[in-house]
């Protein structure tokens, strides 16, 4: 999908745009985390117990990653604007179920649905600045903006999440998406260019169909549905096994029937004319190591905001309010590590980049987990939030800088689907694998005889196994091309956007080069690296 843009967008106009894009994803982002303080409540008042409530998170989580590739091709194919307008009325109406809900079944699908608004909503933001910014420094500060509104509205939810249910009730924490989505979805026809059908040619470069070079064929049914059954049993198989167990019949049968689809989808893919995932951009480097450190970054913070929640609220007894404010320097720091990004970006590169970001995450983590102990204080967390919040900010702008990179614009959707079906796929291992390694602990959380010291320690073994994945991520990244060599002398600046030359071949556009301040493994905006 190619965005034309508008003829004459003026400074004021292009940074709505960015500020309308970063508070989509804001809401994603807000909404994936606020329950997590909310569920002693719900579980409470609709039957939960204490291993099933999980499915709360983990309903969002099972149809986010499965529909995460058609969400991704939807926009190449149908538009990006039109299918975000799409995923915002469907998450608005998905969240005034969820706050009507009576009992464990319509919360649980009404989550399902919301997850469902996320697969489309999530693809279609990143495809919009994809092909609105140029792949280089406008990109990445327009990235940036982006991952600022997605990690501090993973850290604000949980703020939100304490404030809401410690004043009006869990129910509030679903309501309160709906005017979000209704603010995001009334502007984003006024704020945001049309859609090009595929047949109209791109203005900018006449030899091009409006949908780009992914765009002049037709939509891949098959794939579709195989990717999607594929996947979301995999998510689903990897959430049951902590609630019924790894041997259980649900969950072998979930993880064996979704491993094969995927093995299947990867066959019908192989043979399609027009592929839902063309299996070229498994070839391509950036974005598969992209798609591991997202896995990884996501599969750490996931297992991490949940022991937080359980260390605050069940071990040192904080009210979702209390809790809830404790997330707040993580929520600032992150902010503020998400905007740093732009500037190392252009120093240190990609590489640098994300492995710093990882690095110092995992030290977070650990310093956090070194912090909990039974009749410790808030303050002995501190440290380690604060190195948390910086890495995470870095390593999650960089991440996806990386699937963005050199990526042809007509495949930007299916490409940021891709690194995001890999970022649910870490929330449901991450969640799962914390939960069954803090339950398997004498004396923890999840015994009938939990004593605070047991918690604490359940609790800890858990942290000490999220900062070594995260940390894992660091090395993975090194796996990356170094630092991208200095244009050569003479070349001309990239064009700050959203530029006039989106979408446009570096060939048609005289004097442009790919800028050294981008991304590594950058290629001209419309080619796809061999």
């Amino acid at each position: 999908m190619s965005v034309s843009p508008a003829a004459g967008r003026s400074g004021e106009r292009a940074g709505l745009t960015l500020a309308l894009l970063a508070f989509a994803q804001f809401i994603v982002a807000v909404d994936y985390n606020i329950v997590y303080i909310a569920l002693p409540d719900i579980g409470h008042d609709l039957g939960f117990n204490s291993q099933s409530v999980q499915w709360v998170v983990s309903a969002y989580a099972v149809a986010f990653g499965g529909f995460l590739l058609l969400g991704g091709r939807a926009s190449d194919r149908l538009g990006a604007r039109r299918v975000l307008v799409v995923a915002l009325a469907i998450y608005g109406l998905s969240s005034l179920a969820g706050g009507l809900a009576s009992g464990p079944g319509m919360l649980v699908a009404a989550r399902a649905v919301q997850g469902v608004g996320g697969a489309l909503l999530f693809p279609a933001v990143l495809t919009l600045i994809n092909t609105l910014y140029a792949e280089g420094a406008p990109r990445n500060r327009a990235l940036a903006v982006w991952s600022v509104a997605a990690s501090g509205g993973l850290a604000a939810g949980a703020l939100l999440g304490g404030i809401l249910t410690d004043l009006f009730g869990w129910e509030s924490v679903f309501y309160v998406n709906v005017p979000l989505a209704a603010i995001a979805a009334i502007a984003a026809p006024r704020l945001l260019p049309p859609d090009r059908l595929r047949t109209d040619p791109d203005p900018l470069d006449p030899g091009r169909t409006g949908a780009g070079a992914g765009g002049r064929g037709g939509f891949d049914l098959p794939g579709a549905l195989v990717g999607t059954a594929g996947v979301a049993l995999v998510v689903f198989g990897l959430a049951s096994g902590s609630e019924v167990g790894w041997t259980a019949t649900r969950t072998v049968v979930a993880l064996v029937v979704g491993a094969a689809l995927v093995g299947l989808f990867v066959l019908v893919e192989d043979r399609a004319r027009d592929p839902l995932a063309p299996l070229r951009l498994f070839r391509h480097r950036t974005l598969v190591i992209a798609m591991l450190a997202v896995l990884l970054l996501v599969g750490s913070l996931a297992g991490e905001y949940y022991l937080l929640t359980t260390y605050l609220q069940n071990v040192h007894r904080f009210s979702p309010l209390s809790a809830g404010l404790a997330f707040l320097p993580l929520t600032v720091i992150s902010m503020v590590g998400g905007a740093a990004a732009v500037t190392l970006l252009a120093r240190q590169g990609l590489r640098t980049t994300l492995s710093l970001g990882m690095l110092l995450g995992g030290a977070g983590i650990a310093g956090v987990t070194a912090g909990m102990s039974a009749h410790g204080s808030y303050a002995a967390l501190l440290p380690g939030l604060v190195l948390w919040g910086i890495g995470g900010g870095l390593a999650f702008t960089a991440v996806f800088v990386a699937a963005s990179s050199g990526v042809d614009a007509g495949e930007q959707g299916i490409a940021n689907a891709l690194a995001s079906t890999f970022q649910q796929l870490g929330t449901a291992v991450g969640l799962a694998a914390i939960v069954a390694v803090v339950a398997a602990r004498p004396h923890g959380p999840a015994s009938g005889v939990a004593t605070p010291d047991g918690v604490v320690d359940a609790l800890r073994v858990g942290g000490w196994v999220s900062a070594a994945v995260c940390a894992l991520g660091a090395v993975l990244a090194l796996g990356l091309a170094g630092r991208p060599a200095p244009a050569p002398d003479g070349a001309a600046p990239a064009v700050d956007g959203p530029p006039e030359t989106v979408n446009r071949p570096a060939e048609a556009v005289p004097g442009t080069v790919v800028p050294s301040a981008g991304p590594v493994d950058a290629q001209p905006v419309g080619r796809q690296p061999q």
